[in-house]
């Protein structure tokens, strides 16, 4: 665990002052409360954006819990998230209609247009592409939702046309 905290990348949170001292202050005020692990990822998921490996490590070590816990409850509840999101995010909906009506199309468009995979961000911080499963809108699909707003019957063909209202 301390290895891991040596090697801290240089853009990490816990290599900037202000964001370091958030991550402290949720550790000091919940270590001492039942389910203090969650109690603390929480509140750094929502301050920060994100929880980072070497975040992880930081917290079990100053938690004085097995790295593995914190890493498990990270894996295990999807709305935590390792990396940080881009300003915007794209999410194709992965249920059974959406996937019958194209949706693979449409991501294998977004990652060609986009250089990047599901779960990834551009270089410049601005797109994150993610998978979600059924939105309910199945009347719908395929549905892509971008930045919360569900747009749906979408084709290949138009998803230059998403990504244009996103980028500008």
């Amino acid at each position: 665990m301390t290895r891991l905290l040596k090697e801290i990348p240089q853009n990490d949170p816990l290599n900037a002052e202000n964001l370091k001292l958030l991550i402290d202050q949720a550790i000091i005020e919940n270590k001492d409360r039942p389910g203090a692990v969650m109690l603390v990822l929480n509140e750094v998921q929502s301050k920060i954006g994100h929880v980072s490996p070497c975040m992880q490590a930081y917290i079990a070590n100053n938690l004085n819990v097995p790295l593995g816990q914190v890493h498990g409850v990270v894996t295990f509840y999807s709305f935590f998230k390792t990396k940080p999101k881009g300003k915007h995010t794209i999410k194709f909906c992965l249920g059974t209609a959406c996937y019958v009506a194209g949706v693979p199309q449409l991501v294998e468009k977004a990652k060609q247009m986009l250089n990047i995979d599901l779960g990834d961000t551009t270089p410049d911080g601005q797109i994150t592409l993610e998978e979600c499963r059924c939105v309910g809108a199945c009347s719908q699909a395929p549905v892509v939702v971008v930045d919360e707003e569900v747009q749906g019957k979408l084709r290949p063909n138009k998803f230059p046309q998403v990504l244009k209202k996103v980028q500008g």
